[in-house]
């Protein structure tokens, strides 16, 4: 449970399911998920950036969709499977995700702050668009704001993990799933 000092009277237990770990927070009913995410379960790894949906700085997915995580209250998300970017490394390992191999191997950080939320702007959209051309990736990560790379390098990364991707489905037998 959390500290429920300074909320007030008007508050609510929610159970929220994130990385896989479920949570029981108490919480006011119009806190953001980003906030609960942060302060409360102290996952900090989703940014805060503009607080109005445009900069992309607090993308996760809920139930494998890219979410704006800023313009979402925690009680919406009860009862949806949250990732953030902490799910993506392996957490017995800390190995990195091929998807964040790719992003350091092709320079598409620099500063980082946006950088989680373009991990899993990708994540999300190569999970529904594996065959994504280059193209179609480059229109996705125009929904995200980075002051540092000029895009080309994200590009670059999430094309060059989406290809490793495919190359490594097109190696498995009919009866292994890719997904």
């Amino acid at each position: 449970m959390n500290d429920t000092t300074g909320l007030g009277d008007d508050v609510q237990l929610l159970t929220l399911d994130v990385n896989g770990t479920s949570y029981e927070v108490i919480t006011a009913p119009r806190r953001t998920l980003v906030d609960v995410l942060r302060h409360d379960l102290r996952l900090t790894g989703t940014h805060v950036g503009c607080e109005h949906g445009i900069c992309g700085a607090c993308t996760l997915l809920v139930d494998g969709l890219p979410v704006r995580a800023c313009l979402m209250f925690a009680a919406q998300a009860e009862g949806a499977r949250i990732a953030t970017v902490e799910s993506l490394a392996d957490s017995g390992t800390g190995e990195l995700s091929d998807l964040q191999r790719s992003f350091s191997e092709h320079h598409g950080l620099q500063c980082g702050f946006c950088t989680p939320g373009f991990l899993m702007l990708a994540e999300g959209f190569l999970a529904e668009r594996p065959e994504a051309t280059k193209e179609e990736i480059k229109e996705t990560v125009a929904a995200n704001m980075c002051r540092c790379t000029g895009y080309q390098t994200i590009v670059e990364a999430i094309d060059a993990c989406a290809t490793a991707r495919r190359a490594q489905c097109g190696k498995r037998t009919e009866e292994t799933s890719c997904n």
